[in-house]
């Protein structure tokens, strides 16, 4: 029989039906249930576990923060090894990188642990999400427009294969696993233990720049922000958002810029729109703590709610994306809903790193619908589905991190990509015992 140093539960064991769904985030819970879960404390638990998985005729399946919307690590018939302990955190100053367990919080935990090292990484912007999925998922973290795709600054990492072993990959070491993991997200046939990350300089200066519009002027707001936003530096994080604010009894749609570093003229451009002098409210580069920007997020993102969320890279004239886009920042179905329209430009004007991550446009839009009660859901399905439905047409393809593909799927990769990921699964994890996706993707 085989021993663990952590915590082993079969179904009907005492303890299982919370062991399966311990950390999930959404809490909008499917029905499926692994065969047993693996609370692993080191890696050879993990190794171990892939082993009995293997013998057992189980396939693997993975959680470490517990934060994507359609529970991907919730599979039948699987070994569910859940790395919450994996929380270690360790800085490096003679190379400035940072080793983290993939259940670290990038924001509620590793931030803070850099921020005494006065070093900085672009974790996600919830500060909940585990490093783990946030990292092998690309990464839109903060400022990804300028700064790039979080994976891109993954040095190294240790995953247990397939096969059961512990082995380092890096672009010298395994490399075609160091390739697929970055972007395969829940496709990936490994198990990652610890990642070494290079972090950037903390920044000196936060400035924020807010403007806010009545829902009425979405139109002229959003063909402006789809023109202006390319003259917006690296240094500043773009975004449109749809919302309605606290007390509020209509949605807005507000105009968001946060400066590193470069302070006011940074975020000059937003005070071209044809409308500004409309706006309900405009704050302009208000100094702001970096807390206080995760504060903010924490509450558009609260826990024990119920969930879905989707995306898309878009592509196509103001002609074509405006009509197509007004209905999701104006007509919202429940008062926490929230949908962001982001800019890629500086990130798409180098050169595409050669990772699996290779779908994107300078165009992202994401919908976070959140409701409170089960009978809130087909409501809240319908519109995210109709949504979908209209901007679907201008979609290059979708970021996992923000997708479900069990309900739309989209491309996740370039076909290329694609078909080199099925390349090396095929060679790494020849009898397909990690579980891979929840669903299709659409290559």
């Amino acid at each position: 029989m085989t021993s663990f140093t952590g915590a082993f539960w079969r179904g009907g064991d005492t303890g299982f039906a919370d062991a399966a769904t311990s950390r999930l985030f959404n809490h909008r819970l499917p029905s499926r249930r692994p065969a047993a879960v693996l609370r692993a404390a080191d890696a050879a638990d993990v190794a171990a576990g892939v082993r009995l998985a293997a013998a057992e005729g189980w396939k693997v399946a993975v959680r470490s923060g517990g934060h994507s919307w359609p529970a991907w690590s919730l599979r039948e018939d699987t070994l569910l090894v859940d790395l919450a302990l994996f929380t270690r955190m360790a800085y490096d100053p003679a190379d400035a990188t940072v080793a983290v367990g993939p259940a670290v919080r990038g924001g509620l935990d590793l931030d803070p642990y850099l921020a005494e090292h006065g070093r900085f990484f672009s974790v996600g912007h919830s500060p909940t999400v585990g490093m783990g999925g946030f990292l092998l998922q690309g990464g839109i973290g903060w400022n990804c427009r300028g700064w790039g795709w979080a994976a891109e600054s993954v040095e190294s990492m240790d995953v247990v294969t397939a096969a059961g072993d512990l082995v380092r990959c890096s672009e010298t070491e395994n490399a075609d696993l160091f390739w697929a993991a970055r972007g395969a997200g829940p496709g990936f046939f490994g198990v990652v233990t610890e990642f070494r990350l290079r972090t950037r300089p903390r920044f000196r200066e936060l400035t924020q720049s807010t403007y806010v519009y009545p829902a009425d002027l979405a139109p002229e707001v959003l063909t402006w922000y789809l023109s202006a936003r390319r003259e917006v530096p690296p240094s500043v994080e773009l975004a449109a958002v749809g919302c309605t604010p606290p007390g509020a009894d209509a949605p807005v749609l507000i105009v968001d810029a946060v400066s590193f570093d470069d302070g006011p003229a940074s975020s000059a451009a937003l005070g071209t729109c044809p409308v500004a002098g409309k706006a309900s409210a405009a704050t302009v580069a208000r100094p702001v703590g970096f807390a206080e920007l995760q504060a903010a997020q924490l509450r558009a993102n609260p826990d024990h709610h119920r969930y879905f969320a989707d995306n898309a890279f878009l592509t196509g004239s103001a002609s074509e994306l405006v009509p197509a886009l007004v209905p999701a920042f104006v007509d919202l179905p429940t008062p926490r809903t929230f949908t962001v329209l982001g800019d890629f430009t500086p990130l798409r004007s180098r050169p595409t790193p050669d990772m699996a991550l290779s779908v994107g446009t300078d165009l992202y839009f994401a919908a976070y619908v959140i409701g409170e009660a089960p009978e809130e859901d087909a409501r809240c399905r319908a519109w995210l589905d109709g949504t979908m439905r209209r901007v679907a047409p201008a979609s290059a393809g979708c970021y996992l991190g923000d997708s479900d593909l069990t309900v739309r799927p989209d491309r996740i990769m370039s076909d290329a990509a694609w078909s080199r990921f099925r390349r090396i699964r095929a060679d790494r994890d020849p009898d397909g015992l990690f579980a891979g996706y929840l669903g299709a993707p659409a290559q």
